[in-house]
């Protein structure tokens, strides 16, 4: 009596509506790591690990695969807008892929300029530690819910406008990978910041034969006669001089980033022991 009841209701189970009951399975049924976006983050990563394995010696299929894994950033965003597939899981995926890509460049232009080393050494560190940083501050301090990008303008306006439009983030963020891939392709093309371009192995014996030479393709000896093979420098001092203001703007504003978030957390530090009364006042004995 009761099923017939529901059923001329037009109800589904527990006297809920056909409707939602079909709406809440397929919800339960949704997986999240292949949401769209997400697939495109796992297609960034293949690329960007295809990149790498270039590297050292394809300085363009290098390029090309590293500049579509950087480009593919701005499509995850507007797929998960238009899918309504924005997630916590799609976001942190999408920043450790960010900061792994360029720590990587960085870690071959260290290698590559061995003289620049510690300055790149350096923006890596400020890089990863300013996320770190401020990631954590959003989480501890804003509440789990709240997504690193949502930045009251009393904090930081310049982090606000950084955050809050998506225009300003992808210019940012693409002329600073532009200026890193620009110095990567220098360094196969132009002798004036790669001296060794003009460098000649001497031969042992009069005699030297190719194989004898480069013994690994792999070998620092196999990286000079690839840069050898010497690729037009105009078009990466371009790209290079163009970008650069950009990427200085971008350091500055992780250092901004590092020292707000800082100062966020001791702001928390200090409401809480202030919460638990310390320091306490030691008895006199």
């Amino acid at each position: 009596m009761a099923t017939q009841t529901i059923r001329e209701n037009g109800n589904g189970m527990n006297g809920r509506p056909r409707g939602q009951v079909s709406q809440e399975r397929k919800e339960q049924q949704e997986n999240i790591f292949l949401f769209i976006p997400n697939l495109i983050g796992y297609a960034r990563i293949v690329l960007a690990i295809i990149s790498l394995y270039f590297m050292p010696l394809h300085p363009r299929r290098c390029s090309f695969l590293y500049s579509v894994s950087c480009l593919l950033d701005a499509v995850d965003g507007v797929a998960a807008r238009r899918f309504q597939q924005s997630t916590k899981f799609g976001a942190i995926l999408d920043m450790i892929t960010d900061r792994c890509t360029t720590a990587c460049l960085l870690v071959f232009l260290a290698s590559a300029f061995p003289r620049w080393a510690i300055l790149f050494q350096g923006l890596i560190s400020l890089d990863l530690a300013s996320h770190y940083v401020h990631m954590y501050a959003t989480l501890t301090m804003g509440g789990s819910g709240q997504s690193h990008k949502k930045i009251d303008e009393g904090r930081s306006w310049i982090l606000k406008q950084y955050y809050s439009n998506n225009n300003v983030l992808f210019t940012f963020c693409a002329l600073n990978e532009t200026f890193f891939i620009a110095l990567y392709l220098l360094s196969f093309s132009s002798p004036l910041i790669s001296p060794q371009l003009l460098e000649t192995v001497p031969a042992q014996n009069g005699t030297a034969t190719k194989g004898q030479l480069f013994m690994h393709p792999w070998s620092a000896g196999a990286m000079e006669l690839a840069r050898a093979n010497k690729l037009d420098s105009t078009v990466p001092w371009i790209l290079a001089g163009i970008s650069f203001p950009v990427m200085a703007g971008k350091q500055f504003i992780n250092v901004v980033q590092l020292v707000k978030a800082s100062r966020w957390l001791a702001e928390g530090d200090l409401a809480e022991r202030k919460r638990l009364g310390l320091p306490r006042r030691k008895k006199n004995i």
